[in-house]
């Protein structure tokens, strides 16, 4: 089985990977626009090649010009070189087709917090049809509950004891780095205050007028 990329490694190699970010579940995410509807379909047809050259096959979205990429190792669970160099080679292929890149899109996740997260997952995972994930190496924080169909994601936020005086539930937000100081500066302009900043540039944790929370995250 291929070894995953740790954060240091992929870090480094995404350097070299110009529209290619992290993606949701252990993925990498890319998007490209092509000239003409057929172009996006050339290169369609040019990444469908180098996924049967290497045996290694990325999940593709066309929509008109625009064409996106989710690659991921399904059988170790996340990132591995494979996607690496796929991605590379789906790059050129955009290149010679004449597509460019599109920044990354957002990512929301759905957090809700709980004392026993075990307790009320499985409520949550029948009421919403969802499947229970956990990330290797995260086995320690609990399954998250993810729709195979689309970003969104509902995850569990242990609390103890139980937070009062607000909703228990709250957005996360995810946005290219480069993007989130101006997306929370929207969001104060828009009546939002600041709860924390602790943590970033990585996360900050804003809240409504009336106390609900949501917390814009970097990719």
């Amino acid at each position: 089985m291929p070894r995953l990329l740790d954060a240091e490694e992929l870090t480094r190699q995404l350097a070299d990977l110009p529209g290619v970010a992290r993606g949701r579940w252990g993925s990498l995410v890319l998007a490209v626009q092509a000239p003409t509807f057929a172009d996006a379909v050339r290169l369609v047809a040019l990444a469908a090649d180098e996924a049967e050259q290497m045996d290694h096959h990325p999940d593709v979205d066309l929509r008109w010009r625009t064409v996106s990429f989710t690659f991921s190792t399904h059988s170790a669970g996340g990132v591995t070189q494979y996607d690496v160099e796929l991605a590379h080679r789906v790059l050129a292929a955009a290149k010679a087709v004449g597509a460019q890149t599109l920044p990354p899109p957002q990512r929301l996740e759905v957090a809700l917090d709980v004392v026993d997260a075990d307790a009320v997952r499985p409520f949550w995972q029948a009421v919403l049809g969802y499947r229970e994930h956990v990330a290797p190496g995260d086995a320690g924080a609990g399954a998250e509950l993810h729709d195979p169909r689309s970003q969104t994601a509902l995850w569990f936020q242990r609390m103890e004891p139980a937070r009062t005086g607000r909703g228990r539930f709250h957005l996360d937000v995810y946005v290219p780095a480069d993007g989130c100081r101006a997306r929370v500066d929207a969001a104060l302009a828009a009546g939002g205050r600041l709860v924390s900043d602790a943590h970033a540039p990585s996360w900050w944790v804003l809240a409504d007028a009336e106390g609900n929370e949501a917390c814009v995250c970097s990719t």
